[in-house]
């Protein structure tokens, strides 16, 4: 099992916003690819960053959008399509989008319409 898997998604989720943000993206757009990818509003990433809920139960409780296999790629290196583990998958999917988003892709081809 890896780390990532009981890592906090509170304790990460402020480093994505960070990328983004560098790179002249907001808030509010990596609130909208999180809502694309695993269905949940505003306020429940809100419950789960302020719950400290893991990496592993926030993708369990997630309802994944039907396109997310049309997220192909990679990140670290390593194809996201390749990646076996279903969870690491998911962990992978969310990494990418937000590279994406960080690179200046238009958020319409990101959330892949």
């Amino acid at each position: 099992m890896s780390r990532i898997f009981t890592t906090a998604f509170g304790a990460v989720y402020p480093l994505y916003v960070a990328k983004a943000e560098r790179k002249g993206r907001t808030r509010a757009e990596v609130d909208e690819v999180l809502t694309w990818l695993t269905g949940f509003d505003e306020r429940m990433l809100r419950e789960h960053v302020e719950a400290g809920t893991t990496f592993e139960d926030f993708f369990a409780q997630a309802d994944l959008n039907p396109a997310v296999s049309l997220i192909t790629g990679t990140v670290c290196g390593v194809r996201v399509q390749d990646v076996e583990d279903p969870l690491m998958r998911r962990i992978r999917y969310l990494d990418k989008l937000v590279d994406e988003l960080a690179k200046g892709r238009p958020m319409e081809k990101i959330l892949r319409s």
